[in-house]
């Protein structure tokens, strides 16, 4: 990327901030809150996302089979069924029953395949009137705009926002100002065209194989209307909509309301097996019973491939089709609470989900422009309903467009001159980023030279212009003693307590050394005999840029070392929250199953095993006494380990005055707040930080991540120190 697409990213993100993310803040927060509070009570929450992720892989697995059924199913009703291989051949059959029909309008129900589609714009070129009756969608088509969310596609305008644009549009005799105006309004005008339409089309949530029946899931009882009013009925819906039965259906209609919005459930769950011979209306005779009209009545379901099969045979990408559109990705998401998916998005879809729909139905390009704002935080995966591993899509597709073509003649000099292990052609960014531990090991070798050439303005104008690291930023200070070289150097104690050896990652070995002694001094304190692993990157760089294949290299090196000592019973204790998650999590994926599994179990957050020493009997008196009141933040990586909870107990039963902060996520995220063309944006969300640290000047900064403790000290120009430095005895 170069430097003006950079600037251009960056004043495309910064007009969002200004212009549309109060609004999706706001509404994503409310959607989160009531998510938590609706999955903390529900008690069969968790099995039932277990059942659901079954069932997709089940029905994805069985695919071909499925649809074979249900068009026995719906040919048995009287409909037709129609696969399309592409949006052309889609939009060709949806052209051809529609001019069949003679029809001028139709009515449309929200729907993001459609939308994928370019329905609307296919049918509006042909002549034909094309309405869409959700509130949010016919707010998109006043204003001519793409949908910002999944669920809520208009979540980017508030109520103010909506108002101004219908006054303009429809100027009402009195301006509308309130919700229900607006709402009243839309009702009555939509209501107006469904009863007049020629032909309602649908999206579907679920289709049922055995029966032919297509499940709606509304807030709004619009969709049920567009379905039976017009006597044509379309609905279209990606293969990866059915499932068997109505008997897989429930932990479905259970769980998606409640993911996506925070509702217990769905005001409308519409379930329609459509048959041809069901009565229809005549609006004309009022007075008539229902079933009075003379017309037939057709339904059509259009189903589409449009690269789902492709996805389906790809082992990184078939578990996006398990997604059932609810929109928790990007609810989740700190970037996406931020900016919204007119940036966090493609084409058509937009959150952590959309980097693998992109490149699965529009291809690598599209799911490009935006794949970078995924951190790797994994607060998507868990709160997905059906499981999906959303990071770990976002790494791969990332790779994938690593390595495209477009490779100089040259290439084979920088991949004979880089440490890493990916090909050339890579960008210039990713490939600093990627290599920190290599950059981490010159800047100690040669500081303090190396600190005070980074600080030159000319340097830092070099590295923004070639590598986009913002200069606004504060450059890692690189310590000339390491972490192992103290190691060495010192007399260690004759414990005979647990043994653990404790992993130096690159910030803690070249960087932020004291934390790295802070350890090694507090284990030893309470009894444990203590081994420092050899210095070596965990993978978790280059795995952030998308280089998979470094970061095997370094995970393989990183376990053939460490499972030695679990081989001698020795535990692993690791102070950079996102290395523990590398080594619980990612490490599955780059590593034999047997391996992973090993590393993942006997690995522990640094307080974590503090903790478990405490409570086995070792003396927290040998420990420092608390002094200053601390104002906390953990790192997102361990919230989504679920290990946070340690630090905050040790430091309270320790007597600390601790202020613990609930922000998910400080906006660093690694080398995310590096990044000139993401600077304004990880600031916004480190805003938040901000405001809940602000009043908090007499407490001492804590936090137990890198990126947190950066991020902090941006923030409020002080010195942030990790957990363990704060209860470590003296050296």
């Amino acid at each position: 990327m170069s430097l003006e697409d950079r600037r251009e990213k960056a004043r495309h993100i910064r007009h969002l901030l200004e212009t549309e993310g109060g609004a999706i803040r706001e509404n994503t927060t409310v959607f989160n809150e009531d998510r938590y509070e609706v999955s903390e009570s529900f008690d069969d929450y968790e099995d039932l996302r277990g059942r659901a992720r079954r069932i997709k892989e089940d029905a994805i697995d069985r695919l071909p089979e499925l649809i074979d059924r249900l068009r026995e199913s719906v040919e048995a009703n009287g409909g037709e069924l129609y696969v399309a291989d592409d949006a052309a051949d889609a939009n060709r059959y949806i052209e051809g029953v529609v001019d069949g029909e003679d029809a001028e309008t139709v009515v449309k129900s929200k729907s993001m395949t459609t939308e994928e589609l370019d329905v609307n714009d296919h049918l509006e070129d042909v002549g034909v009137d094309v309405w869409e009756t959700d509130l949010g969608e016919f707010v998109l088509q006043v204003a001519d705009e793409s949908p910002s969310h999944l669920v809520g596609p208009s979540l980017h305008r508030s109520q103010e926002d909506v108002a101004r644009l219908f006054n303009d549009r429809f100027d009402p005799d009195e301006p509308f100002e309130t919700a229900e105006e607006l709402t009243a309004f839309a009702r009555d005008y939509l209501g107006e065209h469904i009863r007049s339409a020629d032909v309602g089309m649908t999206g579907a949530n679920f289709v049922l194989a055995d029966s032919g029946t297509i499940t709606l899931v509304t807030n709004e009882g619009n969709a049920r209307k567009t379905a039976v009013t017009p006597n044509t009925h379309i609905a279209v819906a990606g293969v990866e909509k059915i499932i068997p039965s109505a008997d897989e259906l429930q932990p479905f209609v259970e769980l998606i309301a409640k993911a996506a919005t925070g509702q217990p459930i769905s005001q409308y769950v519409t379930m329609l097996t459509p048959p041809v011979e069901s009565p229809t209306i005549d609006f004309s005779r009022p007075t008539e019973p229902l079933g009075s009209g003379d017309d037939d009545r057709e339904f059509h379901l259009v189903l589409v491939d449009n690269g789902r099969m492709a996805m389906r045979g790809d082992d990184h990408l078939e578990e996006t089709l398990y997604c059932i559109r609810c929109g928790a990705c990007a609810n989740s998401c700190a970037n996406f609470q931020h900016v919204g998916g007119h940036a966090f998005g493609g084409e058509t879809y937009t959150g952590g989900i959309a980097t693998g729909w992109e490149a699965g139905v529009h291809g690598q390009d599209s799911a490009a422009t935006f794949n970078d704002f995924c951190t790797g935080c994994s607060r998507c995966a868990d709160a997905c309903p059906v499981k999906i591993d959303i990071p770990w899509i976002n790494t791969v597709v990332r790779d994938r467009i690593n390595h495209e073509p477009g490779e100089s003649a040259f290439d084979f000099l920088v991949e004979g001159l880089t440490p890493d292990a990916e090909p050339g052609g890579l960008d210039a960014q990713k490939r600093l980023f990627g290599n920190f531990g290599t950059l981490a090991r010159v800047g100690s070798a040669t500081a303090p030279i190396s600190n005070r050439l980074a600080e030159l303005g000319p340097v830092r104008s070099a590295m923004e212009r070639l590598f986009g690291v913002d200069a606004r930023r504060d450059l890692p200070t690189f310590e000339r003693e390491t972490l192992t070289d103290w190691f060495a150097a010192r007399d260690s104690p004759d414990n005979d307590g647990r043994e653990v050896v404790v992993y130096p990652d690159a910030y803690t070995n070249y960087v932020l050394v004291n934390r790295g002694k802070a350890a090694v001094r507090t284990l030893e304190a309470l009894g444990a005999q203590v081994e420092l692993a050899a210095p070596q990157e965990s993978g978790r760089a280059p795995l952030s840029q998308g280089m998979i294949r470094t970061a095997t290299r370094q995970a393989s090196a990183v376990a053939a070392d460490l499972v030695t000592y679990i081989d001698d019973g020795f535990d692993v204790a690791v102070i950079e929250p996102s290395d523990l998650a590398a080594f619980r999590r990612e490490y599955g994926k780059l590593l034999d199953e047997e391996t992973h599994e090993r590393l993942a179990e006997n690995s522990y957050d640094v307080m974590e095993y503090v903790y478990g020493l405490l409570n086995t009997g070792a003396d927290a008196g040998v420990l420092a006494e608390p002094s200053e009141p601390l104002a906390y933040h953990s790192h997102c990586q361990q919230r989504t380990l679920g290990v946070e909870t340690y630090t905050e107990a040790v430091l309270t039963e320790l007597g600390f005055d601790l202020l613990t902060s609930d922000v998910e996520c400080c906006g660093m995220a690694g080398s995310f707040g590096y990044k000139s063309e993401y600077y304004e944006l990880s600031m916004d969300v480190g805003s938040d930080l901000e405001a809940q640290f602000a009043d908090a000047t007499d407490r001492t900064l804590v936090a137990s991540g890198t990126s947190c403790t950066e991020q902090l000290g941006d923030l409020f120009q002080r010195e942030v120190v990790h957990p363990v430095e704060l209860i470590a005895p003296d050296g």
